[in-house]
């Protein structure tokens, strides 16, 4: 791609990149502005999709405003392929359609507790939980950090059996260097806003996320472009044709990027667009 021309697709983080910023998580926002511009984008033939480590339940309403070609929900852990077939009750209900247009790379939930009641065993103070099918199994109160979203209490004894999107962590800052030594082989661990862990599914990730939407979509890695701050950003940008950073971005997300916008704040990917637009 020139600095002229449109990718062919566009794939846009959600928080810190598309939203933003407030005081609550509730709180973030999209701009009339990003809409617009993505629309316009859209109508000129650039695909669009939305990767983004939120669950369903506060990512829907976000993606319903936009032109979306795809969703990776749950960085990665859940892939809707046709999201005008989609909705809450289908994403969230534990089965995949039988058409194939939402993918699932999750783990048992069995294998969850497992995972969830070793780790306490080290760290018994330690706030962690299971993500499944919109619902958070925890052994502490999400509100803390989430207003809206549906949790449970458990011991890891009660949960029921299913698919399991990601385990999250929130561990004090002396518990890391030791929690690290002890994910099992079978996770990959992305963190969030360095704050809070999420052990996945090895193929759950962003970077495969966009190999997947590629492929549905018959467009080449290098006629894309994709956006994000984060550290779970970092190998989907390093994937696709241009990786653009956010300014916001945390430093190691601006230091891999073929470019860098403005903030998330300043619109910087509607303003990004716009300049290949005019």
């Amino acid at each position: 791609m020139t600095g002229i021309e449109l990718p062919r697709l566009i794939v846009a983080d959600l928080d810190g990149t598309l939203l933003h910023d407030s005081d609550t998580f509730e709180g973030r926002f999209m701009t009339q502005r990003t809409v617009d511009t993505i629309n316009r984008m859209h109508d000129r033939g650039v695909r669009f999709a939305v990767a983004t480590a939120r669950p369903v339940s506060t990512a829907l309403a976000l993606v319903n405003r936009l032109p979306v070609d795809a969703c990776a929900y749950l960085n990665g852990a859940l892939i809707d392929f046709n999201p005008s077939q989609s909705d809450y009750d289908m994403l969230t209900a534990g089965k995949v359609p039988s058409d194939g247009h939402v993918l699932r790379l999750g783990f048992s939930s069995t294998r969850a507790c497992e995972v969830c009641r070793f780790l306490l065993e080290e760290f018994p103070d330690i706030r962690i939980g299971i993500v499944m099918n919109d619902i958070r199994y925890t052994n502490f109160d999400v509100r803390e950090l989430w207003k809206t979203q549906t949790f449970r209490y458990t011991d890891f004894t009660d949960v029921p059996d299913g698919v399991a999107d990601k385990i999250i962590i929130l561990p004090q800052p002396e518990q890391c260097d030791r929690l690290r030594t002890l994910i099992p082989p079978d996770f990959d661990v992305s963190i969030s806003e360095g704050v809070m862990w999420m052990l996945m599914n090895p193929l759950a990730n962003k970077s495969h996320a966009l190999d997947l939407l590629c492929a549905k979509l018959e467009i080449p890695l290098n006629a894309t472009a994709t956006f994000g701050d984060d550290l779970i950003d970092i190998a989907m940008l390093q994937r696709a044709g241009r990786g653009v950073a956010v300014a916001n971005a945390v430093p190691r997300v601006l230091n891999i990027a073929d470019e860098i916008c403005p903030s998330n704040n300043e619109d910087g990917v509607a303003q990004w667009i716009e300049d290949k637009l005019n």
